[in-house]
């Protein structure tokens, strides 16, 4: 595939969304639109839009890329996998009752009912900081792949390239917000899904298997193991790191974050929300198995045509998140190339677009207060301004990124993950568990900002205090533990019990 037929591809694409941008906004653009889609929205199309918003260019490119790594990771990702389930499960039956019962357009509200104005404020912090990070890197990996397959070809500049990127997203965003990315991210999570089984048809064309043939050479190659119970103390990948991790981080960036909750809010009604939740969490794990699956494929294919692991541009060590894009553009036919174009596009800008309404929502209702000035006739200009404000913050940030970064992807995401979030998940553990105390407000702050770096230290120093421990994606249960025990030793007992 030519690079002109790539930006051609992508140009009918983005015109697509614009498209549906214009209609799904023609007649209501205001702010309730934009951040709850009127509270209307259908619960299955939320459902299978989210999947698109959770899966991201990190699940597309990095999750396949990481199973042949050097390090032996094969299928351990679905331990991870199995703990989001059970993340998503209490994420339905403990936090969305909380926040349908109070009506909520931002979730941190709850923490302003619960805790006070500071603890509120730095909630709503923790969110920006975390999720304007968090969607950089995940645009940056798709940038990056048609940076080196596209305008590199052109010598356009990289910065050029995020600028373009985040200018389309802008463009079929910042009129309907919610009302457009339901519609929007459905579309897109169609897209990817199918580049996800199409993906997998050809690759089994190429090597000449069958579906049942294709399943044998995967299981018995040596990339399909997917439990790890060895060396509890001294190995990432044993199952119970990642299994908790994979469920405190799930409550924590799906749960605590507005992005996904605001999708789930704006369904009628509880049941309604929960039924997409649910739903959401099998489709989920199925898709995530498949990923898996491709990445093996991709390394026996790759093993059967001497295709090497492509060399990072700045390092010039392998770099496996470019393995799948590799063989995409350069050693398959045309249409499957296109295929896998076209899920990376819908799986990374499903997640961006909905960061960047998430992030605009947030900062409209839990800064500018925009929820009690509804009859501000400026409400809606000021709203495209923080959106726009946004989406040149994440370009700012895309860039510092991609001068200082030299590993993989998805470990860096959630090892910030890990740091960002724990306090988060401090803050709501504490306003559910313990109504009968109230903390002394003003120094929550304080306390948000110290455990991270209580955590950071602890990590540092765990293999000599515990006697060899190595934490991965579990180290966010230690930092909402720090928080949590220092949210205690400023708290006294009230006298008025808090209900919920």
């Amino acid at each position: 595939m030519t690079p002109i037929t790539i930006i051609l591809i992508i140009a009918l694409y983005f015109g697509m969304l614009i498209g549906i941008s214009q209609l799904t906004s023609k007649k209501d653009s205001s702010n309730d639109a934009f951040f709850s889609a009127n509270k209307n929205a259908k619960w299955y199309l939320v459902a299978f839009g989210m999947i698109g918003t959770a899966l991201s260019g990190v699940t597309f490119i990095s999750v396949p890329g990481e199973v042949g790594s050097p390090n032996g990771e094969q299928f351990k990702y679905f331990q991870f996998i199995l703990g989001n389930a059970v993340g998503f499960i209490i994420t339905a039956s403990v936090l969305l009752p909380l926040y349908y019962k109070y009506n909520l357009v931002s979730i941190y509200t709850y923490i302003e009912k619960k805790l006070g104005f500071y603890s509120y404020k730095s909630a709503a912090s923790i969110f920006l900081l975390s999720r304007t990070i968090g969607s950089a890197f995940r645009l940056y990996l798709v940038v990056i792949v048609l940076q080196r397959y596209v305008f590199d070809y052109y010598d356009i500049p990289f910065f050029a390239t995020v600028l373009l990127a985040l200018l389309l997203i802008y463009a079929y965003t910042y009129k309907g917000g919610l009302k457009t990315i339901i519609i929007t991210d459905s579309l897109q999570t169609l897209f990817l899904v199918s580049s996800v089984i199409l993906t997998i048809i050809f690759i089994c064309h190429q090597l000449d298997l069958s579906a049942i043939q294709a399943f044998e050479e995967v299981k018995n190659s040596n990339y399909s193991k997917i439990f790890f119970f060895e060396d509890f103390m001294g190995s990432r990948y044993h199952f119970i790191k990642q299994f908790l991790g994979g469920v405190f981080v799930t409550v924590a960036m799906v749960g605590l974050d507005q992005d996904l909750m605001q999708k789930n809010l704006s369904c009628k009604n509880i049941k309604e929300a929960q039924k997409n939740m649910y739903s959401f969490t099998g489709i989920f794990v199925l898709v995530n198995l498949l990923f898996l699956g491709i990445g093996a494929l991709l390394y026996i294919y790759a093993n059967n045509q001497g295709i090497e692991v492509p060399l990072d541009a700045v390092t010039q060590k392998p770099r496996t998140d470019l393995l799948f894009p590799e063989i995409a553009f350069n050693h398959l036919a045309v249409i499957p190339a296109l295929v896998f174009l076209l899920g990376l596009t819908a799986a990374t800008f499903a997640t961006t677009d909905s960061a960047l309404t998430a992030l605009t929502t947030s900062f409209c209702i839990d800064f500018l207060h925009m929820d009690k000035q509804k009859d501000n006739p400026s409400n809606v200009w000021r709203r495209k301004v923080v959106h726009f404000g946004f989406s040149i913050l994440m370009f700012l940030v895309i860039i510092l990124f991609n001068a200082i970064n030299d590993a993989s992807v998805v470990s860096m995401i959630f090892k910030i993950a890990s740091y960002t979030y724990g306090p988060l998940l401090g803050l709501f553990s504490f306003a559910i568990l313990f109504k009968n105390r109230q903390v002394k407000d003003k120094l929550v702050p304080y306390i948000c900002l110290l455990s991270p770096f209580a955590t950071l230290w602890f990590s540092n120093n765990a293999t000599t205090l515990l006697h060899g421990y190595v934490f991965d994606n579990e180290l966010i249960l230690v930092n909402a533990l720090i928080t949590l025990l220092l949210l205690l030793c400023i708290s006294t007992t009230s006298k008025l019990i808090r209900t919920e």
